[in-house]
């Protein structure tokens, strides 16, 4: 890279200020990158609670379930099921969390009363009721997890990427402009030596000159006198 940059004070200018500003985005991007992985250290806790939370509210929903069908029966299960009439709502908004927009997901009607639920009181079981606020708990973890769970797949992503572009500067970009610098400064310092070698030489010839024209003169100032004296 450095045989394609010409040796000259304004190239070497231009690749110190861009040395400077690509060391202060590296360190701003390392602060980024630490921020962002302590950020992820957070959400990554939460998504082990929310997955514990996830498998004991699956297992107690299976236990209720299964429950409730080996006494009240399947069909008396199904039409319970079959009678709800409200469905769960999900919207979705959005957070920052370090530039990184991650969803934030807000449910409603998921828990539900009694009558609520669409099925009468009488003709159903505790049991019928159990498991179905078992598994009403169910969703509500696994709306829980999905917005964990995606937040920690986009913050992992910016993780990656801003480690990427840390070592793409540190190994790669940096490197090459401070080849360069170094390579413009060797040039220089050539140039700057051969200048003074030439100057040298120039002072050199003209002291020659003079020194030969001084004895010229003091020669033929000699030849005059000889002849005055004559």
């Amino acid at each position: 890279m450095a045989k394609d940059v010409k040796p000259t004070r304004k190239n070497l200018m231009a690749i110190e200020e861009r040395i400077e500003l690509s060391e202060r985005g590296h360190d701003t991007l390392e602060k980024k990158r630490d921020g962002l992985i302590m950020e992820f250290m957070d959400i990554l806790d939460q998504a082990q609670d929310t997955r514990s939370g996830l498998n004991d509210a699956y297992e107690t929903a299976q236990r209720k379930i299964n429950m409730s069908r080996a006494m009240d029966g399947d069909v008396a299960v199904r039409g319970a099921a079959a009678a709800l009439k409200e469905h769960p709502e999900i919207t979705t908004q959005s957070k920052n969390i370090m530039g990184v927009v991650v969803p934030q997901i807000e449910s409603s009607k998921v828990k539900k009363s009694l009558d609520q639920r669409g099925y009468g009181v009488v003709g159903t079981s505790a049991r019928i009721d159990e498991a179905a606020e078992a598994y009403e708990e169910l969703l509500e973890q696994i709306i829980l997890a999905a917005e964990v769970e995606t937040a920690m797949k986009k913050m992992l992503e910016e993780i990656e990427t801003t480690k990427r572009r840390v070592n793409a500067l540190e190994f790669k970009l940096l490197p090459d402009l401070r080849d360069n610098q170094e390579y413009i400064e060797q040039k220089l310092e050539e140039q700057e030596r051969e200048e003074i070698f030439r100057l040298k030489k120039i002072k050199a010839k003209k002291e020659e000159e003079e020194k030969a024209e001084r004895e010229a003169t003091e020669e033929e100032v000699k030849r005059e006198t000889i002849t005055a004296d004559d």
